[in-house]
């Protein structure tokens, strides 16, 4: 039986020098290459410089996250740190005039201290830069000691009051101590509300907060 035929690409290959043959080789290995380059290698170059440039936005964000978590924490610390300070700071300086319960403390201090009251008179409000004083009239009478105790116990209040103008007389003895009549201007002061007229004068003017403030609290002043 005749061996078959062979095919005249197999039979242009045997034809080939060695040199042809190894020149044929390397083309297809160019081809193979260029196949896989264009296939696999640059589409997966591709990807890998992609991932490499979301790890790299996710590391500026988990940097950027971090950052902002580092001043959430100091910024809550802050507020813990000030959230007592505020709180004294609105009894010292409250937002309504809260004219029931200054009176009820005058009062109650006033008893506290053996003292008589003769009047307790409000007077209207008086509005300055960044803060509304509310004065009130008082008339008292008592021994000179129970003045002192009463004047001591007001400034040991938490909120700002200001005695003022205070004016002694008709003394007069009692038994082996001495009675005196005393008029005095108990001032008290709240924050104007956000926006009003004496806030806004105040920043046209440029005032910094904290450049117009009430007198100490307690403080007693004023003596004629």
């Amino acid at each position: 039986m005749a061996p078959p035929a062979k095919s005249s690409a197999a039979a242009q290959f045997e034809n080939l020098s060695p040199a042809g043959k190894v020149g044929l080789l390397l083309l297809l290995l160019a081809l193979l290459g260029a196949g896989f380059y264009s296939l696999l290698y640059m589409p997966l170059s591709d990807d890998i410089d992609s991932a490499r440039r979301k790890h790299r936005q996710l590391q500026q964000e988990h940097r950027e996250a971090m950052g902002r978590q580092k001043r959430f924490i100091e910024v809550t610390q802050e507020l813990a740190r000030r959230e007592p300070i505020d709180r004294r700071n609105k009894r010292t300086l409250p937002e309504q005039a809260e004219m029931a319960a200054f009176l009820e403390d005058i009062n109650r201090l006033a008893e506290l201290s053996g003292l008589d009251i003769r009047l307790i008179e409000p007077r209207p409000e008086e509005s300055e830069a960044l803060y509304i004083k509310i004065p009130v009239a008082l008339q008292l009478t008592g021994r000179y000691h129970q003045l002192m105790k009463f004047f001591y116990n007001v400034s040991r209040l938490q909120r700002a009051i200001n005695m003022e103008d205070v004016r002694v007389g008709n003394p007069r003895l009692e038994g082996e101590e001495v009675l005196l009549d005393v008029d005095v201007l108990a001032t008290t002061f709240r924050r104007p509300p956000e926006g009003s007229a004496p806030v806004a004068a105040a920043q046209a003017r440029g005032a910094r907060p904290g450049a117009a403030r009430p007198p100490a609290r307690g403080r007693a002043g004023g003596a004629r």
